[in-house]
């Protein structure tokens, strides 16, 4: 399966708001046209070489994740059917065609919500010195990769790109974007978190955590961004898990894992990635996309 790598887009006539880590935002008035190209990032560091795929898998997987929380919470997706893109567009569906949302614009509140449903990464990291994550206190005694007694809230700060994102307290969240906002997005980001991962588990996959994202539309609180990715959650298979030890999962991790092996600073300028690198964090965003829709990626 032959596929153009995107890693940046710029169309005459469409006005650019934002180039993220990943994504190329579009401002078309009232909408907003999010570009979802095969860059990656990791430790907050762009690297210089595209993931194959990567881009459609963002944008496909969000789209089915979106579609199944529907009745938990509204979303901010209108379509992804380049057909229906407004006429300034269409002189560039070809590249827009399977990578790109057409979504409302809102206001972005500026808090990351992480839910953790399992002890790993930073999460692991904070647990081993304070036997706490973000301020929740947790069981002694639990070791890497566990399942926690209950999934749990832990914001972080949302930073600029290059910037790293800080994680916080609850109480932290709630000074940045108000106590009520926080309490809202606490227990829907909970819900939607045991929502995805009973439906992911019949599909032998664990999300041991994920991080969304929610905006302001007319004074409604509604999720935005991305929804349950690969660069947004940690995906493991559950014949493969085993507590004690980092997992080997289906997900951005593979990528950190390498650059921690190459002992690289986090700071830029990114090392080049070896093409077998690149080649397998491609091949896990398209087996994860298979485990979850239980369909082969379809790029027709």
């Amino acid at each position: 399966m032959q596929h153009q790598v995107i890693l940046e887009t710029n169309f005459d006539g469409l006005k650019l708001l934002k180039r993220g880590k990943v994504r190329d935002i579009y401002d078309l008035g009232e909408n907003l046209l999010i570009v979802a190209t095969d860059r990656i990032s990791a430790f907050d560091v762009v690297m210089n070489e595209g993931i194959p795929f990567k881009g459609i898998v963002l944008t496909k997987l969000s789209e089915f994740w979106f579609r199944f929380t529907n009745e938990i919470i509204d979303n901010h997706l209108i379509t992804t059917d380049v057909d229906k893109f407004p006429e300034e567009c269409q002189p560039y569906r070809d590249i827009l065609k399977n990578r790109t949302m057409l979504v409302k614009k809102t206001e972005a509140i500026p808090v990351e919500c992480v839910v953790r449903g399992y002890l790993s990464g930073s999460g692991w990291e904070e647990y081993r010195i304070t036997k706490s994550v973000c301020g929740v206190k947790l069981p002694d005694g639990l070791l890497e990769s566990d399942r926690l007694p209950y999934p749990i809230f832990t914001p972080a700060t949302k930073e600029e790109l290059g910037k790293h994102d800080i994680n916080i307290t609850e109480s932290e969240a709630k000074k940045i974007a108000g106590e009520k906002e926080i309490e809202f997005i606490k227990n829907k980001s909970i819900e939607i978190y045991k929502s995805c991962f009973d439906y992911a588990f019949t599909r032998g996959i664990i999300i041991a955590d994920t991080k969304m994202e929610f905006g302001k539309l007319n004074d409604k609180i509604i999720l935005i961004d991305e929804l349950l990715t690969p660069d947004s959650s940690r995906f493991w298979q559950i014949e493969k898990y085993k507590r004690g030890q980092a997992q080997e999962s289906l997900d951005k991790q593979f990528l950190r894992d390498y650059l921690i092996k190459i002992n690289f600073n986090r700071q830029p300028p990114p090392p080049e990635l070896p093409e077998e690198i690149i080649k397998k964090t491609s091949e896990k965003y398209l087996e994860i996309y298979e485990y979850i829709t239980g369909k082969k990626l379809n790029v027709a």
